[in-house]
């Protein structure tokens, strides 16, 4: 199940801009000119709210990254076992 905290950044076709929205919502949280716009909104809105999973989708819309942002959970993270 999904957090409800977590985000998507995306290009939208009716006027190739790019979209951050907080997923389960209908809205966009904020529409920007530039991905880069769009991926820096997203991540400060994850960090101000407690963290989460921040989906990045390229122009084709196919996943281009998955990024867990503080003080989120990272499903990958590995224990560091050297001392």
């Amino acid at each position: 199940m999904a957090d409800s905290n977590d985000r998507m950044v995306y290009r939208r076709s009716s006027d190739s801009k790019w979209v951050n929205k907080k997923n389960g919502n209908s809205q966009a949280s904020s529409v920007h000119d530039t991905q880069k716009d769009a991926n820096a909104s997203a991540r400060e809105m994850l960090q101000n709210s407690g963290g989460g999973e921040l989906t990045t989708k390229g122009k084709d819309g196919q996943i281009r990254s998955k990024d867990t942002i503080a003080p989120g959970n990272d499903p990958r993270s590995i224990k560091d076992t050297e001392h």
